[in-house]
């Protein structure tokens, strides 16, 4: 295990939907105190101050209490500042989360010994144009999702890399996703898992009708863009958010981030695989009989 410099200013942010997230946010305070930490901030991560005091790099390390969902909203608070986090799953799925609700005291102890190593992930950047003018940009951590609207009926994609034709697809939509994506939506559609240390781009299709069905890994540094040709309503997603409507003929171009997202992990890289292997075996979302 590597070693590290010990952080000594604290975050502390639950997802305020789990019941006994904020108890055990209190017991984590009252061990670093004991530890001898003094800079301590807890909050649900819904908290705008959280947000605020993150963006002045006022911390260390964030310690989230969630599951993956958590760990993807405290990706998008830590990036731009670049602190690391590190999870403790109350959730049901744990891609992200290494550490589990009755180990954290052990994992803890690692941390403060500096007994742990720093993973940097991939992030994504994603712009929607309408010709020269450009509508929006996102930083993204899971994935880019260009699909049908409302309305129940495959649209007309054409995607080009690094400005040559790639394929055409009719499909309810089109996915782009990081390494880390590539356990989320994009593995639900069909998609390859990738190493979490890759840097390469996951192009899946959603449900493609007569279009090429097989996903697409791009070499490392490549820029995809996505065109819309459709009659029909065409939406634009990035992390599940709230969509943005995409108009017929509009561009969304995606490209590596400037941006890295950084976890603690205390296990070794091959723990992603027993994990996944963990996950795939049995899925934890459903409960036993």
């Amino acid at each position: 295990m590597e070693t590290n410099s010990a952080p000594s200013r604290f975050a502390l942010a639950y997802n305020p939907q789990v019941d006994d997230a904020a108890p055990i946010v209190g017991q984590i305070t009252s061990f670093l105190r004991d530890k001898g930490i003094k800079s301590i901030f807890s909050s649900n991560l819904m908290d705008e101050n959280l947000a605020g005091r993150i963006n002045s790099a006022e911390f260390d390390c964030l310690i989230v209490l969630g599951g993956d969902g958590s760990m993807l909203q405290a990706s998008h608070l830590c990036a731009q500042a670049g602190i690391p986090i590190a999870g403790i799953n109350l959730g049901s799925f744990g891609f992200l989360v290494e550490v589990q609700r009755d180990d954290w005291q052990k994992y803890l102890n690692q941390l403060l010994e500096g007994k742990y190593r720093r993973e940097e992930r991939m992030m994504l950047r994603a712009q929607l144009w309408h010709g020269k003018t450009l509508r929006g940009s996102w930083e993204v951590v899971n994935e880019v999702v260009v699909c049908r609207g409302n309305l129940v009926k495959p649209i007309h994609l054409y995607a080009s890399v690094n400005g040559f034709p790639m394929a055409s697809y009719v499909a309810d939509g089109l996915i782009a996703a990081t390494p880390t994506g590539s356990t989320a939506y994009a593995l639900a559609a069909g998609g390859a898992i990738m190493p979490p240390e890759l840097r390469n781009i996951l192009i899946v299709p959603v449900a493609p009708h007569i279009s090429l069905d097989r996903a697409i890994i791009l070499s490392e540094g490549s820029i995809v863009s996505i065109t819309v040709n459709s009659s029909h309503q065409a939406v634009l997603s990035v992390d599940g958010h709230e969509p943005v409507t995409v108009e017929n003929e509009e561009l969304v171009k995606v490209e590596t981030s400037e941006r890295n997202i950084i976890f603690i992990r205390f296990h070794d890289p091959g723990y992603f695989y027993a994990n996944l292997n963990r996950y795939m075996e049995k899925n934890p979302s459903n409960p036993p009989k």
